[in-house]
């Protein structure tokens, strides 16, 4: 019961963590386009991230996602000694990635972690293979989609509001991103809190307390909203300054399509239950502005080094798990 209440609770912080960490994707535009001041807007996006459980509760009816974090491991080779592993290796990832300021990715983190202690303990038959495939493939898939629909976005919105005046139209899409940033912020809470409750239900499953995902009680989700929202809160500052300005100037008018965009794009993956990064989604919207603009108007030297950072995570953290569940098997944690 002792090792269950500790992976509950390394959950719980994983998601606050997460919170902050991924903050920055809420309100980086909406704080350089200087429509909120950062704590107004930590505020409204935490506010949205904990709305998003009621969105999933009662409007979509079902925790899809979670499910799907559940089957990255083979449920007869789950255990709690490598969830254990699997969260520290994440929450050390993540912390040394806010750290150093580093948008990388939550969720391919918790992933990566998960997986990396079930083969250190279990061997490559313990993971289930398609499932990590599917969830590496949105590391490209995610930005791509996110540039795409934001340059449409931007393009069309551009030719609707070609004559108006421009003053008229700032003011406009001021107004206009508090509700395209309530909406990116709907689709954070949604994707990435049931991520951690997929993980603290395979430990309850493996534990016995609940025989699946679909099974586990209100609290979970309650207290995953709750601590990605609260973590929110608190904020990611050092990621704010790469998100909101480094890939590309944005504009309120620019704010409005990149949010909406992002936004979209987790719509669609919620709808096909796939865990993806709020960071990689946003960080392409971001681009695909930019892009319309024009090709050079996007920093692409920062795109590549944060490229690499994605395509590392999911390695990295499967490594750094394997070798924390090879310690955790040695002092005999059961």
């Amino acid at each position: 019961m002792t090792l269950l209440i500790i992976v509950i609770a390394l959950g719980l912080i994983f998601d606050f963590i997460n919170g902050f960490h991924d903050a920055a994707n809420s309100i980086a535009t909406i704080v350089t386009t200087r429509v909120l001041t950062p704590v107004q807007a930590v505020i409204w996006a935490a506010a949205f991230n904990f709305i998003a459980f009621f969105v999933a509760r009662y409007v979509i009816g079902e925790f899809g996602i979670a499910n799907t974090v559940a089957k990255t491991v083979l449920e007869q080779y789950i255990t709690l000694p490598i969830i254990l592993s699997g969260l520290i290796a994440a929450i050390s990832w993540n912390l040394l990635t806010w750290w150093l300021g580093i948008p990388s990715s939550s969720s391919h983190t918790l992933i990566g972690g998960f997986a990396g202690a079930a083969i250190s303990g279990a061997g490559f038959q313990s993971i289930h293979t398609a499932v990590i495939l599917k969830i590496a493939s949105f590391i490209v898939l995610a930005p791509v989609i996110g540039m795409i629909i934001s340059a449409i976005i931007t393009i069309g919105i551009l030719w609707l509001f070609k004559r108006v005046n421009a003053r008229t139209a700032e003011n406009s899409f001021r107004k206009l991103q508090l509700a395209s940033s309530a909406l990116f912020s709907l689709g954070h809470g949604l994707n990435d809190s049931q991520k951690v409750m997929g993980i603290i239900a395979t430990a309850l499953i493996s534990y016995g307390s609940i025989k699946s995902v679909d099974s586990m009680p209100d609290w979970i989700p309650l207290s995953c909203f709750a601590a990605i929202g609260l973590g929110t809160m608190i904020g990611g500052w050092r990621i704010v300054k790469t998100m909101g300005s480094k890939i590309t100037k944005v504009t309120a008018l620019e704010g409005v399509c990149a949010e909406t965009a992002g936004a979209v794009t987790l719509f669609i993956t919620e709808f096909l239950k796939i865990p993806v990064s709020t960071t990689h989604t946003i960080t392409g919207s971001i681009m695909g502005v930019g892009a319309v603009k024009r090709l050079s108007a996007v920093r692409w030297g920062v795109t590549i080094n944060l490229l690499w950072a994605w395509i590392l995570t999911i390695p990295v953290s499967a490594v750094l798990a394997g070798i924390i569940y090879q310690i955790v098997n040695l002092v005999g944690i059961k």
